[in-house]
């Protein structure tokens, strides 16, 4: 597995309070995790130790069979990037062309394949004609498209989202899912950090569900989400299709859209 943590706890140096306790987990080359729970479930403070931000008190996190306390930031943030939740914060360049121009800079590549790398990823995250825009004039949403398109650009094997819906709305939700999934095919593994059961329900990954820095579930979203006790025990709500398809007595098998609305309109009488 590229990523295990093994009894992993952590407390916060002066703090005698751990955030992180007992943590068992293995994330797979290739897969789609989301990792959710309520404010101060342990999320956040979990997923950078993916990248040596943060170093175990306790147990170990191993990257590709690398103990994470043994390599540099650096090395490790080439291989796992993190997109923080509020993107703006990482922007320091006067423009999005030299946003994603000096992330392949910082990594050492070469000059005459910048150029060709910064067209096809910005065409690729729908930024190319913004090209010679500050990055504050962007919408939020495409903010977060210009975080994602920086460190997408060096090719890391592991890419983290921290709230990557935050302040997006229906289309940019959608853009981002489909964005999201052609990585994953292409053999990334993506990690989300989320609360948002509606946009986690509708993209369907492996979900591991956290509450006071433990693991309370790790399995499929869609066995979670018709698990109310679960949910409300992390603070979490049940995502509205499933409160609809359990309120019409149609809990079993998938739930979606189609399904509700087939069963809905199979309920019309007909009309002459």
């Amino acid at each position: 597995m590229p990523i295990i943590c093994e009894g992993v706890g952590y407390k916060y140096p002066g703090s005698t309070e751990y955030v992180l306790r007992d943590v068992n987990l293995e994330i797979g080359e290739g897969e789609a995790v989301a990792i959710m729970g309520d404010n101060g479930a342990g999320k956040t403070t979990l997923v950078k130790h993916f990248n040596g931000l943060l170093k175990p008190v306790e147990g170990t996190v191993y990257v590709d069979g690398v103990d994470t306390r043994e390599v540099e930031v650096s090395l490790l943030a080439r291989k796992v990037a993190l997109v923080f939740q509020y993107p703006e914060k990482m922007f320091f360049s006067e423009s999005v062309y030299k946003e994603v121009e000096f992330a392949l800079k910082n990594f050492g590549f070469e000059e005459r394949l910048i150029h060709k790398i910064v067209e096809k990823t910005l065409k690729t995250f729908w930024l190319w004609e913004y090209r010679d825009r500050s990055p504050y004039t962007l919408s939020g949403g495409e903010q977060r498209r210009l975080a994602l398109a920086s460190i997408v650009s060096w090719d890391p094997k592991y890419i983290v989202l921290d709230e990557p819906t935050a302040g997006q709305d229906a289309i940019q939700r959608e853009i981002l899912i489909h964005l999201i999934w052609r990585k994953v095919r292409e053999g990334k593994t993506i990690v989300l950090v989320s609360h948002d059961v509606e946009f986690i329900a509708e993209f369907s990954p492996r979900v591991i569900l956290m509450h006071r820095g433990r693991i309370l579930y790790d399995g499929e979203g869609d066995e979670l989400f018709r698990r109310r006790d679960l949910l409300e025990k992390a603070g979490l709500d049940q995502p509205i299709l499933y409160k609809v398809a359990s309120s019409l007595g149609i809990g079993d098998g998938e739930v979606t859209l189609a399904r509700l609305i087939d069963y809905i309109v199979g309920l019309r009488p007909c009309s002459d």
